[in-house]
């Protein structure tokens, strides 16, 4: 049997990369400490991910579907919900990956021991955040190897959007709907590229299959709005190989159950209620009158620069070599192009509803497509000058996130 703990797979690049996550995580936590070491509380949002998870957890119903209305006024449909009371937007998974944490708190929830019990439902969303991070360093990697590992990480790693959301700093948690979409379309295309292999790839592939399956539910349960993952899952499973169409789509329906069977799982199988839920739920809530107003472009440039300032200057350069060297126009890079434009006119298409967790999840696969081309130019003649100019952009673009950070203002 091959070793497991060997130099391939925990050498100095694993261990630098791991140090990155840490940074992330640092970061991260900075944010959190910052928000929940004032005295004003939990915010509305947040009191009532945790007020519906606590409900489900302790059988008193399911978790928005529909939500409680509470006793203060202020805190009154937080989430645009309909007349029905249901959350049009997410499945109870949210909201239990938010309460879940406080079953550990072995005393009352009580606001005396609030500055210790509030860190608690933060975790998940944390952990999310690294699991992606460690995602894109792995994919980033094997796409584009070091260089572009690293470039990859680095992006990620000082990004406010990602670092906000992981921390769920006055905002959603779209973070885990991000690492769902990411994990399900490279799983696809992992799942793809081992039908090459000459095996009895359904049962051989039966870990791939449920990893599939969970990135899909996980995407899905986060914001329903993703259920256009089951279509580009698909996609790649059979374009990347069309010589095995039969067994990719077998592979696809499995993952498929898995992810219904997990879905359901989410509403603790009560039928009633998800069925309930599944009829208010807005799975497709695009106008595309969104594509023909100018300020929406402008405030999409505004979010994904926000997401990376870096991107601002990297990303058109890589789109234009992209389009002038052919040797960069491989699947490795065109894959993740085409996946973060789609997502990107996805949230242009939804400006009020789910666009903000469309164009986070775009971030990621445009840092493996920039990483990439970036890679390929390392590879060339005139590799001094454009190290030398990636050097200068990430380290402006750290020093500027870390100064941002150590600006920001408890509560």
């Amino acid at each position: 049997m091959r070793p497991y703990f060997t130099r391939e797979r925990f050498g100095r690049p694993q261990f630098l990369a791991g140090a990155l996550l840490m940074v992330f995580l640092a970061q991260a936590l900075w944010l959190v400490h910052a928000e929940l070491g004032s005295a004003q509380g939990l915010e509305s949002r947040e009191a009532i991910r945790i007020g519906e998870g606590w409900k489900q957890l302790h059988g008193r119903g399911i978790a928005g579907a529909p939500l409680t209305e509470p006793a203060d006024e202020s805190l009154r449909d937080p989430f645009q919900n309909n007349t029905g009371g249901f959350d049009v937007e997410h499945s109870p998974l949210i909201y239990l990956a938010s309460s879940a944490p406080l079953l550990l708190w072995p005393h009352d929830l009580n606001a005396n021991t609030a500055q210790y019990w509030q860190w608690l439902p933060r975790i998940p969303f944390l952990a999310c955040g690294m699991f992606l991070g460690a995602s894109l360093w792995y994919v980033a990697r094997r796409l584009c190897g070091n260089n572009g590992g690293f470039i990859a990480l680095t992006f990620y790693c000082f990004s406010p959007s990602l670092i906000q959301a992981s921390a769920a700093w006055h905002t959603e948690p779209e973070i885990v709907a991000a690492w769902g979409a990411f994990g399900t379309i490279f799983t696809a295309i992992a799942v793809a590229h081992t039908l090459y292999a000459p095996r009895e790839v359904i049962l051989w592939n039966w870990r791939r299959i449920v990893l599939l399956g969970v990135a899909l539910a996980i995407a899905i349960g986060s914001q329903f709005s993703l259920i256009v993952l089951i279509p580009m899952a698909l996609a790649f499973l059979l374009y990347v190989a069309p010589v095995r169409r039969g067994a990719g789509t077998v592979i696809w329906l499995a993952a498929c159950i898995v992810s219904f069977i997990l879905f359901l799982a989410f509403y603790f199988f009560h039928t009633q209620a998800f069925t309930d839920s599944l009829r208010h739920a807005l799975f497709w809530g695009e106008t595309w009158r969104g594509f023909t107003v100018l300020g929406v472009y402008k405030q999409v440039a505004v979010q994904i620069g926000r997401s990376c300032p870096a991107l601002m200057l990297a990303l058109p350069a890589a789109i234009v070599t992209y389009s002038v060297w052919p040797r960069t126009r491989y699947f490795g890079n065109t894959a993740p192009l085409l996946v973060g434009v789609l997502f990107i006119a996805l949230g242009m298409a939804n400006p009020h509803l789910a666009g903000a967790g469309f164009l986070l999840a775009a971030v990621p696969f445009l840092f493996i497509f920039v990483s990439g081309v970036l890679a390929d130019l390392l590879e060339t003649t005139y590799r001094p000058v454009v190290l030398a100019c990636v050097i200068a952009l990430l380290i402006t673009y750290v020093i500027r996130t870390l100064m941002a950070l150590a600006q920001v203002q408890r509560g």
